[in-house]
């Protein structure tokens, strides 16, 4: 039995480890109390055991109501900590970098913000925006270039929402069920128009859309592209249930009641100085609500953009150049006016 020795051994050390101590302050063990870590806790100096303490009374502090004068006080102390450099290398706001500093702060806005566009499930997340742009006075302005709004659920068939880019193509949205770039009426405006949002999500390479009740708003998924040429189009030839707006501008010709309503909408067509199918459509659809001729369009174009407007030709998709004397475009690749 002499193999035993170290087991009996071993035995006799647990049971005085776990001996109770009637005179001790911990209730597990009985041993000595000491100040815990956690404020209002006792913890034992052999189990390491914690407990509430019994004598602990809670200060309780009034909070400060928010004035001005606090406001101003804590503002006053954040721009003192940040001229003390106490600050500076958590905000990144040392403007002596070394090469390899600014290189490795490049790759991170690469990588986390540009490089994060797009990387979102559309079945079951909402984008959130992920770029953000600063105006020259470091003010958040928004990144949305357009949007509609669903003012109706009684969709009838043939609403349509294209969205285009000159050189890029169209993008074509309807309201049919069977087709993949189709989207659902749901019970509600606001169920359809996260339809809308989860197919263009699966199926845009221009633009993400995101929700907001029964608003869908649309921003370009890549930096290279210029807001002023994206351009929205709704066809909703049965009533008026979409509403589509670029620049604060709405773009439906049956609300085209003056001529300088028109005059709005060529300027906003014109950014970037090319009218391309959709557009054109939606001018032309204008002119016809007004009743104005092509040769006062071509010189409210001139007016506004000069000799230089070019219209995307339908056919090949290469920018057809004005003649004036004909108020009409001429694409020389296809040899036809357009």
């Amino acid at each position: 039995m002499a193999g035993f020795g170290g087991l009996r051994k071993g035995r006799d050390e647990a049971v005085d480890n776990l001996g109770y101590n009637e005179e001790g302050d911990c209730p597990r063990c009985g041993g000595n109390a000491q100040d815990s870590t956690m404020k209002g806790y006792l913890q034992c100096g052999s189990c390491n055991h914690e407990w509430a303490d019994p004598n602990y009374v809670e200060e309780k502090k009034a909070i400060e109501p928010p004035s001005y004068k606090r406001d101003e006080d804590l503002i006053r102390q954040f721009r003192q900590d940040m001229q003390s450099g106490e600050l500076a290398d958590v905000l990144g706001v040392k403007k002596e970098l070394t090469g390899e500093q600014e290189q490795s702060l490049k790759r991170l806005e690469d990588k986390w913000m540009s490089g994060m566009q797009g990387h979102f499930n559309a079945a079951t997340e909402e984008r959130k925006p992920l770029m953000i742009s600063f105006d020259d006075e470091d003010n958040i302005v928004s990144t949305e270039v357009g949007s509609i709004t669903l003012v109706d659920n009684g969709f009838d068939g043939g609403e349509e929402i294209r969205l285009e880019y000159p050189g890029r193509g169209t993008e074509f949205y309807a309201y049919n069920e069977r087709s993949p770039t189709g989207w659902k009426r749901g019970p509600t405006a606001e169920a359809t128009a996260r339809s809308i949002a989860n197919v263009i999500n699966r199926s845009s390479k221009l633009v993400y859309a995101s929700i907001s009740g029964n608003r869908v708003g649309f921003e370009l998924r890549d930096d290279s592209l210029k807001r002023a040429s994206f351009v929205l189009f709704v066809d909703d030839p049965g009533g008026t249930d979409i509403i589509a707006e670029k620049g604060g501008v709405v773009l439906d010709s049956r609300d085209t009641v003056t001529l300088q309503d028109y005059r709005t909408v060529v300027k906003l067509v014109l950014e970037d100085g090319i009218i391309s199918p959709s557009e054109d459509q939606l001018l032309w659809a204008m002119r016809e609500q007004l009743g104005i001729d092509d040769m006062y369009h071509v010189q409210m174009v001139m007016e506004i953009c000069g000799k230089d407007a070019v219209k995307e030709c339908t056919t090949c998709g290469n920018m057809a150049d004005l003649y004036e004397q004909y108020a009409a475009w001429y694409c020389k690749a296809c040899e036809a006016w357009c």
